[in-house]
This record gives C-alpha cells, sequence and structure tokens, in this order.
C-alpha cells in the first residue's frame, strides 16, 4: 500500500522547496510521489518544487479544491495524503497513515501545532483534539484511500472557500475516520498578521455563514474583509 502526497499551492516559493526536501527526507517505500497542484504562481513555486524533487504541474485553474482534484486525478497511490503547502507533518506520516488505514480507517487527520509560542494557539493546539465540523479543514492534513476518494466524487470545485469541511463531513459518512494522535506542525503566519482574536471571529463568522447557507461569493468577500490574509 502506497500514498501520492498532494500539495496544492499558490505562490508557496519560500515554503514549497523545504517541504518537499523534508518530506522526502523521511519517505520510506510507501511513497509513491509528491504531486505539487499549482494555481498559476507568479513566483518560482513550480521551479523550487521540481528541484527538490516533487511532480509539479498546473492545475487547470487556480482553487484550492479543483488544484486538489487535479493531483488525484493524475495520483497513483492507493491513499491519497493533502497537505497545505505550510504544514508539516510528524517524520513518521508515513507510517501512520499506512497503519491506520490497515487498521479500517478510510479516512482521518492528524492533531494541530502552531509555529509560535503563543498560549491561545496551545488552545487551538489542544481543541483540536475534539472531532468536530471545525477541526475538519485541512490545516491538520488530511488522508483518504483512493477507492473512497473517487467514490466521494472528490472535492466541490464550485466551492472557494469551506471546501475541504463540506468534503470531510461528505466522505465521512461512507467510512470510518481516524484523528491520529501526533500533531502537524502549522505555520502561525496568519496568526502573525492578525490578532488571535481577529482570526477566531473570521472563522466563526465564515462558518455560521456556510451553515446558514451563504453564497461562496459573499463568504470569500467576507473573509477577505476580515483578515489581512491572501488565499
Amino acid at each position: 500500500m502506497n500514498i501520492s502526497v498532494i500539495i496544492p499551492t499558490y505562490n508557496e516559493a519560500d515554503n514549497i522547496g523545504l517541504l518537499v526536501t523534508y518530506l522526502i527526507k523521511y519517505s520510506n517505500l510507501s511513497l509513491a510521489e509528491i504531486i505539487v497542484s499549482d494555481g498559476n504562481s507568479t513566483d518560482t513555486t513550480i521551479i523550487k518544487a521540481t528541484d527538490a524533487g516533487a511532480t509539479a504541474v498546473l492545475s487547470p485553474s487556480k482553487g484550492r479544491a479543483v488544484q486538489m482534484n487535479y493531483g488525484a486525478s493524475i495520483a497513483s497511490g492507493d491513499i491519497l495524503y493533502f497537505v497545505h503547502a505550510d504544514t508539516w507533518p510528524p517524520i513518521t506520516y508515513l507510517t501512520d497513515v499506512v497503519n491506520t488505514v490497515n487498521q479500517g480507517y478510510d479516512m482521518g487527520r492528524y492533531l494541530s501545532a502552531y509555529s509560535s509560542k503563543s498560549k491561545l494557539l496551545k488552545l487551538n493546539a489542544l481543541l483540536s483534539r475534539l472531532d468536530v465540523f471545525a477541526g475538519m479543514g485541512g490545516d491538520q492534513t488530511l488522508f483518504i484511500t483512493k477507492k473512497l476518494f473517487d467514490q466521494t466524487g472528490g472535492f466541490d470545485v464550485t466551492m472557494k472557500i469551506m471546501e475541504e469541511f463540506e468534503f470531510c463531513a461528505r466522505a465521512r459518512k461512507q467510512c470510518r475516520y481516524k484523528i491520529i494522535k501526533k500533531p502537524v506542525l502549522i505555520s502561525a503566519r496568519k496568526y502573525e498578521t492578525n490578532h488571535w482574536f481577529t482570526v477566531q471571529r473570521a472563522n466563526y463568522t465564515i462558518m455560521k455563514m456556510y451553515r446558514n447557507g451563504a453564497s461562496q461569493e459573499c463568504m470569500v468577500r467576507k473573509y477577505a474583509n476580515l483578515l489581512n490574509y491572501p488565499r
């Protein structure tokens, strides 16, 4: 059983080379490939990814859902492992995921840790232990068997925000889901350009809008107004 790591990117030249190098350094025979699915970056993301050893491809269009689906469509692994470009999995990531799938779980994630000493972010990390809707984003990374991914139809490409939450909620209805009790290291850059309370308020607002059936355009616009952070 092998794993295809899929990383959606847009202007991640500062991060992608280091991440790919790290993933390869701690790889084993279970790693099928690392696919960087790029949204037409204007920097050197694709060059850095390729030089580090990834298969870098240009997605048909920009958007995390489209990019992740495109990466999945060319993946050869039995398991798909979606990782954000500013998130570093544990060094045991391949063994963890394969062992979890072999135990009968078709899908799951890790816990959170942040590249910051902030006590408030330690609270965020603690809350990632809870199996709640708010923990089904992509920051904690996401693994899923290729078979289940194909059965679900993948991510909803009409979504420009909340796509990972929607996908997890939908896919979990068809499988056993596991939270691996180890943390991934998540960049605190969103919190470095916005106060913790500002980010929490933005997340709460978007979650509420989503549950109330707000349009994608309204949510994207609102999120951009609430945070100083490129998506």
